[in-house]
């Protein structure tokens, strides 16, 4: 499924619905929330009320992976473009593509054109941001992926340049130990060789530090948290009510992760009546919604060199809160 911008005559963009039916059909929540603990997976919190929320979160002050990772990105972006010498990008994740500007500019100077390839499950977002950097970047060209990544990764376009895949803002943080060993293989698969790939990770560090970043004052996190409940009542006709749970982060020193979750105020029934799913909640039981998982560079080197993708640089701030690594297909 195409989408046209503007002018459907434009070349230089177009967007890819990958969406499929088994994405679609909620039997990741049927199973999450039919499992004990309860979980939901993380990306349903991205409808566009969600997209806007997690926009606000990464400008509060107490969220610093954002500020430290976009500081790293404005420090060492030409650098990580003369290393890789020409290339297409492609983004996982991509959202509003703040950030990713950075590396815009920098390939921009390197190369003139060149294509941008974004995959976002929000097709609004996807659109929106489209249409600015359109505007900004005279020469680039946008082929946009409308899906989860483990989907989209399987329908990139035919490649013309050289790639660097990239992956910000530490979302790889959000898969369990299991999960991200299936999501470097895939990566590696989606790779040729000489491609690079770029991951931004957040570091192990102080406890009050992590736990504020999930726990800021103006409660937009906590807003981000319950808007995952009205997404699910829209998308599959529920009658969750978010005013009966509250938003609830903490570190896991022991898994060295911040978990998200919702804790049910009181003993409640509630239908998804599009899923045929009934589940009865009782008072304190939670729902997880998300895990960020905290790295050790060491730790993630060896990984990511077992999956093929030897490191060839690592850049930090000044404070070692926050890292962006370069690997590259053998």
């Amino acid at each position: 499924m195409k989408y046209d911008l503007c002018d459907p005559k434009n070349s230089r963009y177009c967007c890819d619905n990958v969406q499929t039916n088994t994405s679609d059909s909620g039997l990741d929540v049927v199973r999450g929330l039919s499992h004990h603990p309860k979980t939901l997976p993380s990306y349903y919190f991205y409808d566009q009320r969600g997209s806007e929320l997690f926009e606000q979160i990464c400008g509060l002050p107490e969220y610093y992976p954002t500020r430290t990772e976009q500081g790293i990105l404005a420090a060492y972006a030409q650098e990580i473009a003369n290393l890789t010498g020409k290339c297409d990008l492609v983004e996982l994740g991509s959202g509003s593509s703040r950030k990713t500007r950075i590396l815009l500019d920098a390939y921009t100077r390197l190369q003139g054109k060149f294509t941008y390839i974004p995959i976002d499950v929000s097709t609004t977002m996807l659109q929106a941001t489209a249409l600015d950097l359109l505007a900004d970047y005279p020469q680039l060209s946008i082929h946009a992926l409308a899906g989860v990544y483990e989907i989209a990764l399987h329908h990139l376009p035919p490649a013309l340049e050289q790639r660097l895949l990239i992956f910000l803002g530490s979302t790889i943080g959000n898969l369990s130990p299991q999960e991200e060993v299936i999501f470097l293989q895939q990566i590696e698969q989606s790779l040729s060789v000489g491609d690079y790939f770029l991951l931004g990770v957040d570091l192990q560090k102080d406890i009050t530090t992590l736990t504020s970043a999930y726990n800021d004052s103006q409660r937009i996190t906590a807003e981000f948290n319950l808007n995952i409940l009205h997404h699910l009542n829209y998308k599959f006709n529920g009658n969750f009510n978010p005013e009966n749970f509250e938003h609830w982060a903490f570190y896991n020193q022991e898994l060295h992760q911040i978990e998200m979750h919702l804790i049910s105020l009181e003993n409640q029934v509630v239908k998804l009546c599009d899923l045929d799913l009934e589940i009865t909640l009782m008072a304190r039981e939670t729902i997880r919604t998300e895990i960020s998982r905290k790295f050790e560079l060491t730790a993630l080197t060896k990984q990511l060199d077992h999956y093929g993708l030897p490191v060839q640089k690592i850049w930090q701030d000044e404070r070692g809160w926050f890292a962006l690594v370069l690997c590259q297909k053998q």
